[in-house]
Protein backbone atom coordinates (compact mmCIF):
# COMPACT_ATOMS: atom_id res chain seq x y z
CA UNK A 1 0.00 0.00 0.00
CA UNK A 2 1.03 3.58 -0.49
CA UNK A 3 0.79 6.12 1.63
CA UNK A 4 0.55 9.79 -0.58
CA UNK A 5 0.02 13.62 0.18
CA UNK A 6 -2.46 14.60 -2.33
CA UNK A 7 -4.84 18.22 -3.07
CA UNK A 8 -8.03 16.75 -3.81
CA UNK A 9 -11.04 18.89 -5.13
CA UNK A 10 -13.36 18.65 -2.01
CA UNK A 11 -16.39 18.71 -4.13
CA UNK A 12 -15.69 16.02 -6.35
CA UNK A 13 -14.52 13.91 -3.45
CA UNK A 14 -17.97 14.74 -2.07
CA UNK A 15 -19.88 13.50 -4.75
CA UNK A 16 -17.92 10.55 -5.38
CA UNK A 17 -18.89 9.75 -1.72
CA UNK A 18 -22.47 9.91 -2.28
CA UNK A 19 -22.56 8.15 -5.49
CA UNK A 20 -20.22 5.39 -4.14
CA UNK A 21 -21.61 5.28 -0.80
CA UNK A 22 -18.33 5.11 1.20
CA UNK A 23 -18.26 6.28 4.83
CA UNK A 24 -14.34 7.90 4.86
CA UNK A 25 -12.13 9.77 2.22
CA UNK A 26 -9.73 6.90 1.61
CA UNK A 27 -12.65 4.82 1.25
CA UNK A 28 -13.82 6.99 -1.80
CA UNK A 29 -10.86 6.83 -3.06
CA UNK A 30 -10.15 3.50 -3.27
CA UNK A 31 -13.32 2.66 -4.00
CA UNK A 32 -12.66 5.38 -7.22
CA UNK A 33 -9.47 3.73 -8.11
CA UNK A 34 -11.03 0.24 -7.97
CA UNK A 35 -14.40 1.54 -10.34
CA UNK A 36 -11.65 3.09 -13.15
CA UNK A 37 -10.08 -0.63 -13.07
CA UNK A 38 -13.17 -2.61 -13.44
CA UNK A 39 -14.21 -0.04 -16.12
CA UNK A 40 -10.89 -1.21 -17.57
CA UNK A 41 -11.32 -4.81 -17.37
CA UNK A 42 -14.93 -4.56 -19.14
CA UNK A 43 -13.72 -2.33 -21.99
CA UNK A 44 -10.74 -5.15 -22.50
CA UNK A 45 -13.46 -8.00 -22.34
CA UNK A 46 -15.89 -6.12 -24.95
CA UNK A 47 -12.99 -5.70 -26.97
CA UNK A 48 -12.06 -9.57 -26.91
CA UNK A 49 -16.34 -9.78 -27.44
CA UNK A 50 -16.15 -7.75 -30.39
CA UNK A 51 -13.40 -9.46 -32.14
CA UNK A 52 -15.24 -12.73 -32.69
CA UNK A 53 -17.88 -12.91 -35.50
CA UNK A 54 -20.97 -14.17 -34.07
CA UNK A 55 -23.96 -15.63 -36.01
CA UNK A 56 -27.44 -15.49 -34.47
CA UNK A 57 -29.26 -15.97 -37.66
CA UNK A 58 -30.75 -19.34 -35.95
CA UNK A 59 -31.21 -17.97 -32.87
CA UNK A 60 -35.44 -17.79 -33.51
CA UNK A 61 -35.25 -21.62 -33.91
CA UNK A 62 -32.61 -22.48 -31.47
CA UNK A 63 -34.17 -22.89 -27.44
CA UNK A 64 -36.51 -25.11 -27.34
CA UNK A 65 -40.69 -24.66 -26.23
CA UNK A 66 -41.31 -23.18 -29.00
CA UNK A 67 -38.19 -21.13 -30.09
CA UNK A 68 -36.71 -18.24 -28.57
CA UNK A 69 -35.84 -14.68 -29.77
CA UNK A 70 -34.19 -13.53 -33.15
CA UNK A 71 -30.95 -12.40 -32.32
CA UNK A 72 -30.06 -11.90 -35.68
CA UNK A 73 -29.93 -8.03 -35.67
CA UNK A 74 -28.67 -7.51 -32.18
CA UNK A 75 -24.60 -6.88 -32.82
CA UNK A 76 -25.56 -4.52 -35.79
CA UNK A 77 -28.07 -2.49 -33.05
CA UNK A 78 -25.78 -2.77 -30.06
CA UNK A 79 -23.15 -0.78 -32.93
CA UNK A 80 -25.32 1.66 -33.41
CA UNK A 81 -26.25 2.40 -29.90
CA UNK A 82 -22.82 3.18 -29.00
CA UNK A 83 -22.32 5.48 -32.36
CA UNK A 84 -25.19 7.20 -30.94
CA UNK A 85 -23.91 7.60 -27.27
CA UNK A 86 -20.32 8.79 -28.86
CA UNK A 87 -22.25 11.24 -31.11
CA UNK A 88 -24.57 12.32 -28.40
CA UNK A 89 -21.15 12.82 -26.07
CA UNK A 90 -19.14 14.50 -28.60
CA UNK A 91 -16.53 11.17 -29.31
CA UNK A 92 -16.15 10.52 -26.13
CA UNK A 93 -16.76 7.15 -24.32
CA UNK A 94 -18.89 5.79 -22.10
CA UNK A 95 -18.74 3.09 -19.73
Amino acid sequence: MTRITVDIDDELLATAREVLGTETKVATINAALREVARRKQVAEMLAVFDSVEMDYTRSAHAFKYGGGRDLSQLDEKARLEVEAERSATGGREVV
